[in-house]
């Protein structure tokens, strides 16, 4: 039979040959299906489902205990060799001690991991953690220990990228593509599902639209609203909404002025005009976020978060920078380009905004590379981005705003510390909610980030491919049917 090949024009990509070199939310879902993961989040049953974990429990007498049960019989690409509890020992520690880790985050909790026998695992965290497996699954890459130990990490993973997963992994252009090829045997694979995915680098939203409709590309990811249309009305391809779980936001780093004055931080939030960008730039296709989660994330509470709501008011924003002596202070906010849904345009309306609240404020569009770089080294003060896959809030909000975290915001409040610490600790799904929701109010309280909305997100898919978008933006070819 000819191959099938599935072509995805996609915002973003993986920057190195490591699968632990970069923390990105199509990156982890690249390397998950290549790789294989623990295990995944599932929007079908609003559950976390196994993957190279069969199943896993807390330990009764001690909630810092963890034991998952790894499913046998998992072979290796290219060789056969049977996926060990060895191998996922090694991916944890692996992910915190790699010097190229951009991902110490997700395994910040865990004291220890250790073999109980070939197929189970011991999992030691520092404290109770309740949301260990939104840190741990679709995170953590299960690469093999045998071939780390044998060639290095380097030759490792480019040589030697084997994996579990249903997706082998046939090339990496750094910046413009990443091709897969499915592996026949996987018991993740279905014949249905394209022999060949490949994902290629196409930033402009005009570049990806063009490509659907000369059936170059099978899926466009990201369509604009105001290029929806092209799409609706082609012969070859079909508009695909679908919901999103990633937070959009203006963060502000406290370590860097103005923005070590709280006065500053709120002077922003109340200049923005949410609902207007949304209704003229977005066409409504966005949910604005009144506190910093929305419907459809855990902890969200509508009641709640409608008394976080921060109201557009730029004579507020003005009187609070004339309080704090900052009228007229400079501050420049730096943007993607092309990596988000009209992120550009939506930036560009911002800068007369935080002009007419008090500010004197200009827009950077530097390249994604640079920025993204920045951003991790904590070096921009004033940017607009996205914190995709937030299902569980617990992880991206330990990540962007817990003493110890993340560099990329540099927040730190003893008070935020205590209630993430408090929520982890919480077993009972009720009670952490509540304590999420505080956590939220301190947050919103100090405003480290102005909180802008989800995106209703647009797809371009080819009428002979059948797909389902993933509100987390991850594409996984065995979730993708050639007709």
């Amino acid at each position: 039979m000819a191959k099938t090949t599935v072509v995805v024009g996609a915002t973003e990509t993986i920057s190195s040959h490591n699968p632990h070199g970069d923390s990105i939310s199509m990156g982890y879902g690249i390397w998950c299906q290549v790789y294989g993961c623990l295990g995944t989040y599932s929007f079908e049953t609003e559950s976390y489902v196994g993957m190279l974990a069969e199943r896993w429990e807390v330990d009764s007498k001690d909630p810092n205990i963890w034991i998952f049960h790894l499913r046998k019989g998992v072979k290796r690409h290219n060789d056969g060799k049977e996926l060990t509890a060895d191998d996922v020992v090694h991916s944890i520690n692996r992910m915190g001690k790699d010097p190229q880790t951009r991902q110490k985050q997700n395994v910040k909790h865990v004291k220890s991991a250790s073999v109980v026998d070939k197929y189970t695992v011991k999992v030691v965290t520092k404290l109770p953690t309740a949301p260990l497996l939104e840190f741990l699954f679709d995170r953590v890459m299960i690469t093999s220990k045998d071939l780390f130990d044998k060639h290095g990490a380097r030759d490792a993973d480019r040589k030697y990228p084997w994996g579990y997963g249903p997706y082998k992994l046939k090339q990496i252009v750094i910046g413009q593509r990443i091709v897969l090829e499915k592996d026949p045997t996987s018991q993740w694979a279905k014949p249905e599902n394209p022999d060949v995915l490949i994902f290629r680098v196409m930033r402009e939203a005009e570049q990806r639209v063009t490509a659907l409709l000369n059936n170059e590309i099978q899926i466009a990811q990201f369509i604009p609203p105001h290029l929806g249309s092209r799409i609706a009305k082609a012969k070859n391809s079909n508009l695909v909404p679908t919901s999103s779980v990633e937070l959009m936001f203006l963060a502000m780093s406290p370590k860097q002025k103005p923005f070590d004055n709280k006065l500053a931080r709120k002077a922003v939030c109340h200049a923005i005009n949410r609902d207007a960008i949304i209704k003229a730039i977005l066409g409504g296709q966005a949910e604005r976020l009144d506190g910093p989660i929305g419907a459809g994330q855990y902890g969200y509470d509508p009641i709640t978060a409608a008394k976080m709501k921060v109201e557009y008011d730029p004579k507020k924003s003005r009187s609070l920078l004339e309080k704090a002596g900052l009228l007229g202070v400079e501050i420049a906010l730096q943007t993607p380009v092309g990596r988000y849904v009209n992120d550009k345009q939506i930036t560009e309306s911002m800068i007369p905004m935080l002009n007419a609240a008090g500010f004197k404020a200009s827009l950077k569009t530097p390249e994604w590379p640079t920025l993204w770089a920045n951003v991790q080294k904590g070096k921009v003060p004033f940017f607009y981005m996205g914190r995709g896959s937030v299902v569980d809030p617990s992880p991206a909000f330990a990540q962007y705003f817990e003493t110890g975290g993340s560099p990329r915001i540099g927040f730190s409040n003893a008070t935020v510390d205590a209630l993430l610490k408090k929520e982890r600790a919480t077993f009972d799904p009720e009670k952490r909610k509540a304590v999420l929701n505080q956590a939220f109010a301190k947050i919103v309280e100090e405003q480290p980030a102005c909180f802008m909305w989800k995106h209703k997100l647009l797809y371009g898919i080819a009428k002979n491919v059948s797909y389902v978008p993933n509100p987390t933006g991850k594409i996984w070819g065995n979730e993708i049917t050639v007709k």
